[in-house]
């Protein structure tokens, strides 16, 4: 028995490489679509702030929305990469294969998350610096907003994952996702700042995926606030209880799906 735990280390790594290089190769392999996408995206983001500053670009809003659509622009595309991978794998099969690998599903999992994060960061950077750079709109930069920050990126990876683990059963996920994924368009800051909205909006705003990180980057950034400051003020803990949950309700919800799915044949159909 003491032999069994290095003949399983090798396939995870593997397995962690091999859903990277898979990944990245069915999203590079359309560039034009999502150069397409891209060009639209920074588009609407102009014309609603267009619209909301009627008939002027206020550049009070901008710095605050700019982070806030950053934010949903990782989200959408970290989220289009695994949760629309794995719905055409389930359709023809192949993650039905990837269980007779003896590496475990959480390695694949991990490669799909590793896969979301890369490719969406570099697009999310691209389209909030695009408008950045056409309206001059100049953000300042703190290195305390950096755990803000990563700590989004935990955030939206968190809620990735769970969508993720609701493909894995439900034919519906790619509703649900889009769903969601507007509705934190519309109130996690990006059409306006958080602190206009109200109260009751902001705390149910507060429930989805960025909206905290984003208002724990404001405070840091636009505010100066510390990072001390955003503790005790109860962003970051909130912030950090709310991934928990999100992590916490993915690893729950992809073991029960998985055992369902093996149990009635279903894991690699719908």
């Amino acid at each position: 028995m003491p032999d069994a735990a290095p003949a399983l280390a090798p396939p995870v790594p593997a397995a962690l490489a091999a859903e990277i290089r898979k990944g990245l190769a069915n999203q590079l392999a359309h560039p034009l679509g999502h150069a397409v996408t891209l060009a639209i995206s920074i588009t609407m983001y102009l014309g609603l702030q267009y619209v909301m500053g009627q008939g002027a670009l206020r550049t009070d809003l901008l710095p605050a929305t700019l982070i806030a659509i950053g934010a949903y622009w990782f989200l959408q595309y970290s989220g289009q990469v695994m949760v629309a991978d794995l719905i055409e794998e389930q359709r023809t099969g192949t993650f039905a294969a990837a269980h007779m690998s003896t590496a475990p599903l959480w390695a694949a999992m991990a490669g799909r998350l590793a896969t979301a994060a890369l490719f969406a960061l570099p697009i999310a950077v691209l389209a909030s610096l695009v408008p950045a750079l056409a309206v001059g709109i100049r953000l300042p930069w703190e290195p305390a907003a950096l755990v803000p920050y990563l700590l989004l990126a935990a955030n939206i990876l968190a809620f990735t994952f769970l969508m993720a683990a609701v493909a894995i059963r439900t034919p519906a996920v790619g509703a649900i996702h889009s769903l969601l994924t507007s509705l934190v368009l519309m109130l996690n800051g990006a059409f306006m700042p958080l602190a206009l909205y109200p109260e009751w909006m902001a705390a149910a705003a507060r429930l989805l995926p960025t909206t905290l990180a984003i208002e724990a980057i404001d405070r840091v950034l636009l505010d100066g606030a510390s990072l001390a400051a955003v503790w005790s003020g109860g962003t970051l803990p909130l912030l950090i209880a709310h991934t928990a949950a999100l992590a916490g309700c993915g690893a729950w919800l992809l073991h029960r799906n998985r055992r369902l799915s093996l149990a009635d044949g279903r894991i690699g159909r719908y």
